[in-house]
């Protein structure tokens, strides 16, 4: 898609009539207590606060929608706070605006839920420092815009249903079910491949997750990455189970596949009736048991008797698929327990339990591994910071009319992106311009009652609401026009207010505009070698956890600290970087799910490397095994061979050290009864899953 079809784009899928009804309705019960009541200046501080908390209602699960939204009611109601008492002291305002601008663009390292939700008390700031209010007034109108922001929370979550992402769970429950149906089918060549349809629609289904970095969200995607490795690997067993067949019907390694796929296909619809129930497996034995015996059985053909010379290579090739598949199995049934609510709540309750710098999706750890210039949250957020603060200044020195749209724009324009940063430019302006002509010939048309400015405004809010989502221009004429009408409201004529809206949207719009070509930041150029730091960054951290189990004398405490964080921050750098690609144009909907795919195999693979970590803290000390000392060294090789393929090295299958056969050897040496060899053992697998799933992700996406 080009800059300018971005421009003009109207996504059909964003528009949200529920939302835009929902919306608009507790917004006019605002303006309709004020008016009866005759209390209408209260009524519009309270509606300034439903407004922006309304941008924070959506689609998204009843539980993170409350959160997102109780979280903005308290964000809207201190930003008013602030910004009316700061308003009094313009030398105080002017960094009060700029740090909180800081604090906002920093947001970016968390999700872009998160950077709405900073960016939207920013636009409250800088509005009510417009006009300053006596402390008790300050607080007041904090108070009252947030209660306003309560409504609209409480008309969002009227129905709360009882289970969270439905749609995905539901998609790819049918993957697996499917899976399960085909493992034992005999192959048909003049067929599509097993599952293809329930695999396009789960597909379908978990695209709307390509910007949630979530645990939950990276965990979703990580069970569609390993149904497909898993369908592949039906497949190959498949095909070799007729040519096993057909060159030795005598043999034992016939039956023992057959065996083998009617217990893999018991563990897959274990998991896609897991994924459908709303509480945790009442017996997570069994599937644990049905992949015991898949282990077995994979032993059981490693000690076979030597068949005929032709049978070598398939009987090989029928091992590697058996071990893949069963780790592939495994970790399926992990997320597939931990995505039921019970489980995503004993997860969560797991996560507050360690400490905070081990927590994957810690806030304050991901904030503090951004404060740097090599992170991009960090340099967005040092961007917005001073053009914010630049144009609160400008705006107080020349004593502009309306000034705080100046830094308002800016705030609402400029995006770590330069497609969205050059798109809401130019539809700010054109959208601004339209609004205000429109708003001015309705007000000078309207009755001059409260009730028909209440009512046009309200219909600009569903406006707003509803198709406002499908594009940036439709959103922004709506809201000027209501902006206008709210003044008016307020008894302030249209006319006082064009001139200086549109002054002051000129002048922000350029300032974002040209902060962005002076500091740009091209993610199609970034993002692979984003990806390469990131895995080079866990590299360095999986080598001071591999020297603290070996080095049982020496403390590794600093540097695991100074790799953790580094780690982070360069997981970070991706998820940002990632997200600014999917807005640029010419970014292809098979790049964003290549991408998505592997940013869950290197999130799992991430949680594997600090689960191995938290082992160091809560088992007793034991020698390293030299397994273990083989498995460290094929895991930095393999992953040190991805970087540098990221990096134009060529890469082949081949070239890759075998992890699961080093896994394998682990598993079976020392004593498995001890605490931290079973604890490596259990960890060490889902490393050497996850970081086979990336592989195979990375040559895909280099081919």
């Amino acid at each position: 898609m080009s800059l300018w079809q971005r421009v003009f784009q109207f996504q059909k899928e964003k528009i949200a009539p529920w939302i835009g009804l929902r919306n608009t309705l507790g917004f006019a019960l605002i303006l309709a207590a004020g008016i009866a009541l005759g209390h209408i200046p209260a009524a519009l501080i309270a509606g300034i606060g439903a407004l922006n908390v309304s941008y924070s209602d959506s689609h998204d699960p009843y539980l993170q929608r409350a959160r997102r939204m109780l979280a903005a009611c308290a964000l809207v109601g201190l930003a008013v706070l602030a910004g009316a008492i700061c308003g009094n002291h313009h030398l105080l305002a002017v960094p009060v605006a700029g740090a909180w601008a800081f604090a906002a663009g920093m947001l970016v390292a968390l999700s872009t839920t998160a950077a709405d939700l900073g960016i939207m008390s920013l636009v409250t700031l800088v509005v009510f420092a417009a006009k300053p209010l006596p402390p008790e007034s300050a607080a007041l109108s904090g108070l009252l815009a947030a209660a306003g922001g309560l409504l609209e929370t409480a008309l969002a979550l009227a129905f709360w249903p009882t289970r969270r992402y439905t749609p995905e769970r539901r998609a790819l429950s049918a993957l697996y079910a499917e899976l399960a149906r085909v493992a034992t089918a005999a192959p048909d060549v003049r067929e599509a491949p097993p599952a293809s349809a329930q695999s396009v629609q789960a597909q379908s289904a978990l695209a709307s997750l390509g910007g949630d970095h979530t645990i939950d969200g990276e965990r979703y995607r990580m069970m569609l990455s390993q149904a497909e490795r898993t369908r592949l690997g039906l497949f190959a067993l498949g095909r070799l189970r007729v040519r096993i067949a057909r060159e030795n019907p005598d043999g034992a390694a016939g039956p023992l596949l057959e065996h083998y796929l009617d217990i893999a296909a018991r563990v897959m619809q274990a998991i896609g009736d897991a994924l459908l129930a709303p509480q945790a497996p009442e017996a997570p034995e069994s599937a644990a048991t049905q992949l015991e015996v898949l282990e077995s059985l994979a032993e059981e053909l490693r000690t076979l008797p030597e068949e005929a010379p032709s049978m070598a290579g398939m009987l090989q090739d029928a091992r590697l698929q058996m071990d893949a598949v069963i780790g592939q199995l495994r970790s399926a049934w992990e997320l597939a327990a931990a995505a039921t609510v019970a489980g995503l709540n004993a997860f969560a309750r797991q996560e507050v339990r360690k400490p905070w710098r081990l927590r994957l999706g810690g806030t304050l750890a991901t904030l503090r591994a951004n404060l740097s210039l090599r992170s991009a949250a960090c340099r967005h957020a040092i961007r917005l910071a001073v053009c914010v603060a630049a144009g609160d200044a400008i705006g107080r020195e020349f004593e502009l009319q309306r000034s705080y749209w100046l830094p308002m724009t800016i705030a609402i324009v400029l995006k770590p992106d330069f497609a969205s940063t050059f798109s809401r430019g130019l539809l700010r302006l054109g959208g601004t311009f339209v609004g205000l002509g429109f708003a001015t010939v309705l007000f000078h048309r309207l009755p001059a009652s409260p009730t028909a400015q209440a009512t046009a405004i309200a219909a600009l809010m569903f406006v707003l609401r509803c198709w406002g989502p499908a594009n940036y221009g439709i959103f922004v004429t709506a809201v000027t026009g209501m902006i206008v009408l709210l003044i008016g409201m307020a008894g302030v004529p249209p006319t006082e207010v064009i001139a200086a809206r549109g002054l002051n949207t000129a002048i922000g719009g350029a300032i974002a505009l040209a902060a962005y070509w002076l500091w740009p930041t091209w993610e199609r150029t970034r993002v692979q070698d984003a990806l390469a730091q990131m895995l080079d960054a866990y590299r360095e951290y999986f080598r001071v956890i591999r020297e603290s189990y070996s080095r049982l004398q020496e403390s590794f405490e600093d540097a695991l600290d100074s790799a953790r964080l580094a780690a982070r921050r360069a997981r970070s750098n991706l998820e940002a970087s990632f997200d600014r690609l999917r807005a640029e144009p010419g970014t292809t909907p098979q790049s964003v799910a290549a991408l998505s795919g592997m940013l869950a195999s290197s999130h799992r693979l991430i949680h594997a490397i600090m689960a191995l970590e938290a082992v160091l803290h809560s088992s007793r000390p034991a020698p390293a095994r030299g397994a273990f000392q083989r498995f460290a060294n094929d895991v930095e090789i393999t992953l040190h061979s991805l970087t540098a393929a990221l990096r134009g090295s060529p890469l082949a299958a081949g070239d890759l050290p075998d992890l699961r056969e080093d896994h394998h050897a682990l598993a079976h040496s020392g004593d498995a009864a001890m605490e931290r060899y079973a604890l490596v053992n259990v960890e060490t697998d889902r490393v050497t899953n996850s970081l086979n799933t990336l592989s195979e992700q990375i040559r895909r996406w280099l081919g």
